[in-house]
């Protein structure tokens, strides 16, 4: 997984990166909204889950310590965090004021 996240994360499209836990409620919330925000964005974003039980090693590099988390990556460099709940426009302004991705 890492070689791979690693992969994922330097591609020049900005990449969502959402880290989460099967058993947390918030998490489950924010997937139909990451799903409405892949689908009104298209391919101009990325968005991966990892689930943090699955996935100890990433989430520890980023220290991650509460889920959901949301880390914005372009080109290998971490753009953004955040954590808990958003809305799709409040995603939406943020992609468009840390990446280079074209956001109506």
């Amino acid at each position: 997984m890492n070689a791979k996240f690693g992969e994922i994360i330097q591609s020049p499209t900005p990449v969502l990166v959402d880290f989460f836990a099967t058993w947390c409620g918030p998490c489950q919330t924010l997937a139909p909204i990451l799903k409405d925000l892949s689908a009104e964005m298209g391919d101009t974003l990325r968005i991966i889950k990892i689930d943090v039980d699955k996935n100890p090693q990433v989430a520890s590099i980023y220290q991650v310590r509460s889920v959901p988390t949301l880390l914005l990556f372009q080109a290998g460099e971490l753009k953004w965090r955040g954590a808990g709940l958003m809305t799709v426009r409040e995603l939406k302004g943020i992609i468009a004021q840390h990446s280079d991705a074209k956001v109506d």
